[in-house]
């Protein structure tokens, strides 16, 4: 793939579930180029995951055009030529752990790219050790903890080296420790990606641009200002509302 061409290139994109009374995606423009790492910031129910799932073919959009890795993506042939060379984390790890124990779910995408079993071997316990949870190797998956098998997730990703990734909340159920060992990994991935987060402090360590969604179309970062805020006042402890 040359090096000027966007790894990702979404034109007009229109997308609307069944019985939904306005479109989730609302003629989306977006471009990814090789240096981008996005952060994507927005309320629940914005669009996020479906924009994710539309790039990977899993929506099917009622308009506009998608070229990934410099693929114009037109067929369902199209998406499994792209599958194998994009790594997409999905919200909930439980629709993407299959396999009985850990290293089997991390080596079979590996195998499936080709890998001897060998190579699939020494490849998944790179990523696990990388990732801080090679003591995990034998757990049996379904046994794991949330947060462990989003880590476990993580890794049969990134264990298939792909070009690409999209992460949907790659922090949820973490602690702070293992944020800090995630988010280190991500720094130092040579390819683009793009994250959900509702996590301020984590997406702005991550990336390089910010943006959000809003009434299905993408608020690119000089459109939007995220920050924190924080204050202090006696009420504090108590639910409330600013005006």
């Amino acid at each position: 793939m040359a090096h000027d061409v966007p790894v990702i290139q979404l034109k007009d994109i229109s997308f609307t579930w069944p019985g939904a009374g306005a479109p989730t995606l609302d003629g989306v423009n977006l471009t990814i180029e090789t240096k981008d790492r996005i952060g994507i910031m927005a309320p629940n129910g914005s669009g996020k995951t479906t924009l994710f799932h539309t790039i990977m073919g899993l929506c099917i959009p009622d308009a506009g055009t998608i070229e990934v890795l410099g693929q114009p993506m037109k067929t369902e042939k199209d998406f499994e030529q792209i599958r194998s060379r994009v790594g997409l984390l999905f919200q909930d790890a439980d629709d993407q752990l299959f396999s009985p124990t850990v290293i089997d779910d991390v080596c079979f995408g590996p195998l499936n790219l080709g890998f001897s079993p060998a190579e699939a071997l020494e490849q998944s316990r790179a990523i696990l050790d990388r990732l801080g949870i090679a003591n995990l190797e034998d757990c049996i998956t379904h046994k794991l903890s949330g947060g462990q098998k989003r880590l476990v997730a993580l890794a049969a990703v990134m264990a298939m080296e792909p070009e690409l990734l999209l992460l949907d909340e790659p922090t949820a159920g973490l602690d702070a420790g293992v944020k800090n060992t995630l988010a280190d990994t991500l720094v130092s991935l040579s390819i683009p990606y793009i994250v959900i987060s509702h996590e301020f402090d984590f997406i702005s360590a991550v990336t390089n641009r910010i943006f959000s969604m809003e009434k299905g179309r993408i608020l690119t970062d000089d459109e939007v200002h995220i920050h924190q805020h924080e204050h202090m006042h006696k009420l504090g402890k108590f639910p409330h509302k600013h005006v």
